[in-house]
């Protein structure tokens, strides 16, 4: 069988971190045997610049078409630094998202031996930190109507619009993934203030007899964002909707120590996307300098989810692991030794998995 995947490499660094994980995904089909067939198309500022849309059609069509997308990244300053840009990129990842259904992005949290002193964070409270954070990703304020701004400009609105429909989905997604991990599961609202958390945390509370067998917790976000600093080897499996999920992910990114390590994978009705959390990075475009980790690490998840190849996945995450302990990383976990360059940790982890 032939598995059919989308490349959407992207703006900034995400062609030079892509093209490390097509290296290392190019070695485990050779190694098991799997055959792949990748076709790029563009997204982001990229597809602004050559064709006015940051999610072409033709784009969209070929995600529909395929059985997995491999992301890179989006964003560029041009279109930071002017509030009155009328397009921008990060409209095309809402787009994507919203059309091909992806409704869940899993983000798993843990830490690496040789990297926990990079974490600004006690070695005693990260050390054996491992959750998945699960973020509902096509409702909530990025996505709710009305939203705009008063004819003179000095109001402006954003809805956070919620249906049962969308949470108990997420929120079912949350209690079957608890169910194989550790079985705790945290459900995060702001069910004291908004009317859409006391929406979430009523249907969960539906929804938790059917699963006796989970320990569930509601906790605000506001605390769940201190206890994750404080204390997170407390979480197994969080769930939370978009905005907040959004926020939470990014704090939790310390506790590994490098964003540049932390893969996803947004889970869709119609195909699921791997990428990794860090942007565009626009400052080290071009420069071989990124850290592809987080993107290979987005790979292994694509095998495992999108594929249910588990054995592909963990060789993977075991090439990436004893790479660290090599000490052939990118400059920005080098911590002053020898820095490798973004294609020469791709080489040294491609060949790692054709050796071993």
């Amino acid at each position: 069988m032939t598995y059919k995947i989308a490349v959407l490499a992207g703006d900034g660094i995400g062609p030079e971190i892509v093209e490390q994980a097509r290296k290392v995904s190019d070695a485990i089909t050779k190694k098991f045997g799997h055959d792949f067939e990748y076709t790029e198309a563009l997204v982001g500022a990229t597809a602004i610049d050559q064709v006015g849309d940051p999610y072409p059609a033709d784009t969209h069509e070929l995600c529909m078409k395929s059985d997995a997308v491999l992301f890179g990244a989006i964003g560029d300053p041009k279109f930071d630094n002017n509030p009155s840009a009328k397009v921008r990129p990060e409209q095309g990842l809402l787009a994507m998202r919203k059309k091909l259904g992806l409704y869940a992005n899993l983000r798993p949290v843990n830490t690496f031996k040789s990297l926990i002193h990079k974490s600004p964070l006690k070695t005693e409270l990260v050390d054996g930190a491992d959750f998945m954070c699960i973020r509902e990703l096509t409702g909530g304020i990025y996505f709710g109507r009305p939203q705009g701004r008063s004819e003179d400009g000095q109001t402006a609105y954003d809805s956070c619009v919620y249906t049962a429909e969308e949470i108990e989905r997420i929120v079912r997604l949350g209690f079957e993934y608890a169910g194989k991990r550790r079985k705790k599961l945290t459900i995060v609202d702001k069910a004291n203030v908004l009317a859409t958390s006391r929406l979430w945390r009523e249907t969960a509370q539906k929804i938790e007899p059917e699963f006796p067998e989970i320990e569930v917790e509601y906790m605000f976000v506001d605390n769940a964002a201190m206890q994750l600093i404080t204390w997170p080897k407390r979480f197994d499996v969080m769930v939370t909707e978009n905005m907040f999920g959004d926020i939470l992910t990014d704090e939790a990114s310390v506790i590994s120590g490098s964003m540049g390590m932390l893969p996803s994978a947004s889970i869709g009705v119609h195909t699921s996307v791997f990428e990794p959390i860090h942007g565009s990075y626009p400052q080290a475009a071009g420069k071989n300098i990124a850290n592809p980790c987080a993107t290979v690490l987005s790979a292994a998840m694509m095998f495992e989810y999108a594929f249910g190849m588990m054995k592909e996945g963990a060789l993977i995450r075991e090439a990436v692991d004893k790479a660290l302990e090599a000490g052939v990383v990118t400059e920005d976990i080098a911590d002053g030794k020898k820095a490798y360059s973004t294609s020469e940790v791709g080489d040294w982890l491609a060949n790692y998995i054709t050796n071993i």
